[in-house]
C-alpha cells in the first residue's frame, strides 16, 4: 500500500482553478519533483499535502486514512519547510532550534553546535536571526531535517539562497533520507537526477 495517497485533488483561489484532478501516491524511498511556472498553484499544492489549507476536492490520505482523521499523528511524521523560513528574527540560532525542538517534543541534541557547526553557523549561534543574512536564515530552518525523524519531507524551493557547500550538504541530507525509506515532495528549480526513485509533477499555468 502506498503510504501517500493524493486521490483528484483540486484547488481553486480568488475564483481561478489553479489545478484539478490531481493524483499520484509515494512510497518509500520515493522523491517527488513538483514542477511548473510561477502562479499554477505548487505552493498551494503544498499547503493540501500538509494540512494547512483545504482542497476544493479530492483527498490526501497517508496510509489509507485521510489526513483529517488524526492530523497530530499525520504531523508527527511530518516536516515542512515552507516558502520561508519560519524563524524567529529575534531569537539567534540555537534558541530558534531548542525552540522548535520543544515545540515539536524532539529531544535536544546534545551537541548542538555540531549540527551548527555542519551548516555552517558557528561563530553566528548567538546572534539574533534578524542580523544574518537570508542563506543563514534558511539553513537554520533546514536544521529540522538533522532534528526530527520523519517520514514524509514537504520542501518549498528549499536550495534557494544557499551557497555550494549548504546545498550538497542538503543533498545529502536527502539522499540518506531516502535510503531510510524516507519520502520527499519539492519544489525546485535544480536539478534532481542525483535522487533515487524520482517522480515528476507537472502543474500549468491556467488563465
Amino acid at each position: 500500500m502506498s503510504q501517500l495517497c493524493v486521490n483528484n485533488l483540486a484547488c481553486i483561489k480568488r475564483d481561478r482553478l489553479l489545478f484539478d484532478a490531481v493524483c499520484f501516491s509515494l512510497q518509500a524511498g520515493d522523491i517527488l519533483h513538483l514542477q511548473g511556472p510561477n502562479g499554477a498553484g505548487k505552493t498551494s499544492l503544498l499547503r493540501i499535502l500538509v494540512g494547512l489549507s483545504e482542497p476544493q476536492s479530492g483527498s490526501v490520505q497517508w496510509h489509507g486514512a485521510p489526513i483529517s482523521q488524526d492530523r497530530a499523528a499525520y504531523h508527527r511524521q511530518l516536516i515542512y519547510f515552507g516558502h520561508k523560513p519560519g524563524v524567529n528574527l529575534a531569537l539567534s540560532a540555537r534558541e530558534n532550534l531548542r525552540y522548535w525542538c520543544d515545540l515539536q517534543g524532539v529531544a535536544q541534541p546534545l551537541d548542538i553546535y555540531s549540527l551548527l557547526d555542519s551548516l555552517g553557523l558557528v561563530g553566528l549561534e548567538d546572534l539574533p536571526a534578524s542580523q544574518l543574512s537570508a542563506g543563514q536564515q534558511r539553513r537554520i530552518g533546514l536544521a529540522r531535517l538533522w532534528l526530527k525523524s520523519a517520514r514524509l519531507w514537504v520542501l518549498d524551493e528549499p536550495f534557494t539562497a544557499l551557497d555550494r557547500h549548504a546545498v550538497t550538504l542538503l543533498k545529502q541530507r536527502m539522499q540518506m533520507h531516502l535510503g531510510e525509506g524516507g519520502m520527499i515532495v519539492l519544489t525546485s528549480h535544480q536539478s534532481l537526477e542525483w535522487a533515487g526513485q524520482l517522480k515528476t509533477l507537472h502543474l500549468e499555468y491556467r488563465i
